[in-house]
């Protein structure tokens, strides 16, 4: 049997579940948002950004800004683009930036 698929308790493969996992890469729940993270906020410091800690829409508008930003018209890349960013989990992105703030709060308290 297939160790990715997960079963159900009636036996049956709860293919929403498999779907899931087939999506995910490096540790995320998919590829777009492994490398919107990679490529926009695993070197940022949202300290730099924000007087406060960001909320989930504010890390979208965020990464639509950065993506957007000297964009005039640009059709069909455009549209692929958003199709893109219509993938990123920013819920576990935001996650991601909580955690590791509460780490790096952890340690200069002990320090």
């Amino acid at each position: 049997m297939n160790k990715n698929k997960e079963l159900m308790t009636d036996g049956s493969i709860n293919h929403y579940e498999f779907m899931r996992k087939q999506n995910e890469y490096n540790g995320w729940s998919n590829y777009a948002t492994w490398r919107i993270n990679l490529e926009l906020f695993s070197d940022l410091d949202w300290r730099d950004l924000y007087d406060e800690f960001p909320n989930v829409e504010m890390l979208e508008d965020y990464v639509e800004n950065v993506v957007f930003e000297h964009s005039s018209d640009m059709g069909l890349m455009e549209d692929y683009a958003r199709a893109f960013l219509n993938n990123v989990n920013y819920f576990e992105i935001y996650d991601h930036i909580r955690e590791n703030y509460e780490h790096d709060k952890t340690t200069e308290d002990e320090i």
